[in-house]
């Protein structure tokens, strides 16, 4: 087992860019690790405090991921940290952890440079 990182931030606070946006981070993650649906064993999602209008683990539903478990959770709050941010951390089998290739989208690339 091991885990992939991920984060993306969205354009605004509606529940169809909510979605898409999770949905997109979800999507690229699995085709950058070649993972297959069935690989994932759960998802673990936190959205920062404006991002209050759906769950992120919809839009990995809405792509076939209805096997996995699915959890979401706030983001802890920091004092001029990144806003609309979806953060997901991947449980997955078949791969070692140093093969995972974490994936940081859209605003979110700024928290991790040394990957993008």
């Amino acid at each position: 087992m091991y885990c992939i990182r991920g984060a993306i931030t969205a354009k605004e606070n509606t529940k169809e860019c909510i979605i898409n946006t999770s949905k997109r981070l979800i999507e690229e993650i699995i085709e950058k690790n070649e993972l297959d649906i069935s690989d994932i064993i759960s998802i673990v999602f936190t959205a920062t405090k404006d991002l209050d209008k759906a769950y992120p683990a919809v839009g990995a539903r809405e792509i076939g991921l209805t096997s996995a478990a699915l959890m979401c959770l706030q983001e802890m709050y920091v004092e001029n940290s990144l806003t609309k941010c979806i953060r997901v951390m991947v449980m997955a089998e078949g791969k070692t952890q140093s093969m995972a290739k974490h994936v940081y989208m859209e605003g979110a690339k700024i928290l991790r440079p040394d990957i993008n």
